[in-house]
């Protein structure tokens, strides 16, 4: 999983970012995240059924944050820990193990969510 980040290249990305549309706005046009970006970076199969991810992997890759954690990784974790009670407990397949991306999409706009309460 280690990989060397580029800050200049994610500042640039980041700049380029377009939340209205999820797009990044380019010289060439716009372009966006795939399914099949989020495969090969997270290594999920991806074949035309159900896309599932273990909770286990959910536990192992989203730790609880630390007092001197940021904000981004508190998000994180709470996305993470919503869609484990989603998926994990509320939806819960016949596994319990298992939780289905379709959740993902409930927990795109967590701020306004937050804010709406």
């Amino acid at each position: 999983w280690g990989c060397k980040l580029d800050p200049k290249l994610i500042s640039a990305s980041i700049e380029r970012w377009r939340l209205e549309t999820h797009t990044f706005r380019l010289q060439c046009g716009e372009c966006t995240i795939t399914l099949e970006d989020v495969q090969l970076q997270l290594g999920l199969l991806v074949d035309g059924s159900e896309v599932r991810i273990e909770m286990g992997w959910l536990r192992d890759t989203f730790l609880k944050p630390g007092d001197d954690s940021t904000e981004v990784e508190r998000i994180r974790y709470a996305r993470a820990y919503i869609l484990e009670i989603l998926g994990g407990y509320l939806m819960s397949d016949k596994s319990r193990n298992l939780v289905h991306l379709r959740w993902l999409l409930k927990l795109v706009d967590l701020e306004q969510l937050v804010n709406s309460v």
